[in-house]
């Protein structure tokens, strides 16, 4: 029998720093190698009539005196050389088959885009969703299976699928495991809450003791002791700090107060909590429009303290609240802490905005050729602000370490999966109108939630 040994023995070294490395290889992305061996010697366990003193000295560990090993007899010397050859390349050549690459395809890699791709209806084949009406993390609004919202079951028979790699449906078990003693923040609207249930009641299949949590200044969460993670929101609609500040007098019909907005300050709900998650998801957007601050209590933009002079319009100030946000963001939390923003979630108000009777029953997605319509700013349609702001949010973090998260396209399609008419309270519609901007759940947010914790488990073991 012939055994083979390397050893490595830095140039140099004392005989107390040297030590046997034994081959290990280890695939990296692109499938290189490299060996520093110097320098290399062979020694074999031979027959005495080949080696006379019927062993071999090892003196690279330390444990045989200052001895060299003894030279290796030339005749085999090609022969050991062509086998270890030869197994560096089959090695290599398994480590880079057909199947060992369909395997790395399951996992996230920097250039798989799982934002672009089509749904795909799959009747009868799709798992059943992780949870049900039961799930005591829902907001009644949002539960359509218990408010028995039609078409339940083909909303859930769609079907992400990315063009260029493939999205995993979230493992709980192996999620909560990956992110055992972390934690997890949602900052935003409500719906980044949206988004939050979705996670929650997912996770929560496997913790059944998952609790209600409401610390350090959120709005709400869960806490699950199996796995010591915490996962809540914060609610902060402008991400920045308003407060209302009312008129003291005035003719009726002016202006009954103004909302202070320090561009520059991030709101209390969310200020202090760099010290507690390791993964943030922020957004905002869907609150900057004229229903929320009509002209009779309008915002009012303030930076290090004072009235921004000339006053801006709304859109000017939310670019300032963007720009500001994200340097707070990059500068205030460590870059130990995985940051993503969460770009717009479309709304679809068909035949005017929701308080002109704006309506979203559909019964099936829209098509691709019908989302340029909807969406595109250019039409000036109730639904353009998605876009709109997208292109601001991306400009105002470019070369922060803040991630994308783009779950706008996939969310266009969607038209058929909104909770419209059935909100679970009576004369709800005729107060607020069809909901077209929040989601069923269970629904498109738990899409969401597989692409969320993919990509942190990409984000994770890289």
């Amino acid at each position: 029998m012939i055994s083979l040994e390397w050893y490595s023995v830095r140039s140099g070294s004392t005989e107390a720093e040297r030590s046997i490395t034994r081959p290990s290889i280890r695939p990296s992305r692109t499938r290189r190698f490299r060996f520093l061996v110097h320098p290399l010697t062979l020694s074999l366990s031979l027959p005495a009539s080949v080696i006379s003193n019927g062993s071999v000295n090892k003196t690279a560990d330390g444990g045989g005196g200052s001895e060299m090993p003894p030279k290796l007899p030339s005749p085999f010397y090609p022969l050991i050389v062509f086998l270890a050859l030869a197994l560096l390349f089959l090695h290599s050549s398994l480590l880079s088959s057909p199947n060992a690459q369909r395997k790395d395809l399951s996992r996230p890699t920097p250039s798989c885009d799982l934002f672009n791709g089509r749904w795909v209806q799959d009747l009868g084949k799709l798992p059943r969703p992780l949870y049900d009406e039961t799930c005591p993390f829902h907001r009644n609004a949002w539960n359509c299976l218990r408010n028995q919202r039609d078409n339940m079951g083909a909303i859930n028979s769609w079907k992400w699928v990315p063009r260029d790699c493939v999205l995993e449906r979230i493992d709980p078990p192996r999620f909560l495991t990956l992110m055992r003693n972390r934690n997890i923040g949602f900052v935003g609207d409500s719906l980044n809450e949206n988004f939050l249930v979705a996670f929650l009641c997912a996770l929560r299949t496997a913790d059944s003791e998952a609790k209600k949590w409401k610390r350090k200044g959120a709005w709400r969460g869960a806490y699950f002791p199996k796995f010591n993670v915490t996962v809540a929101y914060h609610r902060a609609v402008l991400l920045a700090k308003y407060e209302w500040k009312p008129r003291q007098s005035g003719p009726d019909g002016e202006v009954k107060g103004i909302y202070r907005v320090d561009v520059d300050v991030p709101a209390d709900d969310w200020a202090h909590i760099g010290d507690f998650y390791h993964v943030l998801i922020f957004n905002t957007g869907h609150w900057w429009g004229p229903d929320k601050f009509p002209k009779e209590t309008p915002l009012v933009f303030y930076q290090e303290g004072k009235p921004i002079l000339p006053a801006v319009e709304m859109l000017d100030g939310l670019k300032a609240v963007l720009q500001n946000m994200a340097i707070h963001i990059h500068r205030a939390f460590p870059n130990s802490i995985l940051k993503f923003w969460r770009l717009q979630s479309p709304r679809h108000f068909h035949g005017g905005d929701w308080n002109q009777n704006g309506s979203c029953i559909f019964n099936k997605p829209l098509e691709e050729s019908e989302l340029d319509m909807w969406f595109d700013p250019s039409n000036d349609g109730v639904n353009k602000e998605a876009r709109l702001l997208n292109g601001l949010i991306k400009d105002a973090i470019q070369g922060s370490h803040i991630r994308v998260l783009d779950l706008t396209h996939l969310s266009e399609f969607r038209a058929d999966a909104h909770p419209a008419i059935w909100l679970g309270k009576k004369d709800a519609v005729q107060v607020w109108g069809q909901d077209c901007m929040h989601w069923c759940l269970p629904g498109v947010p738990d899409t969401w939630v597989d692409i969320l914790a993919q990509s942190i488990h990409h984000s994770l073991r890289n």
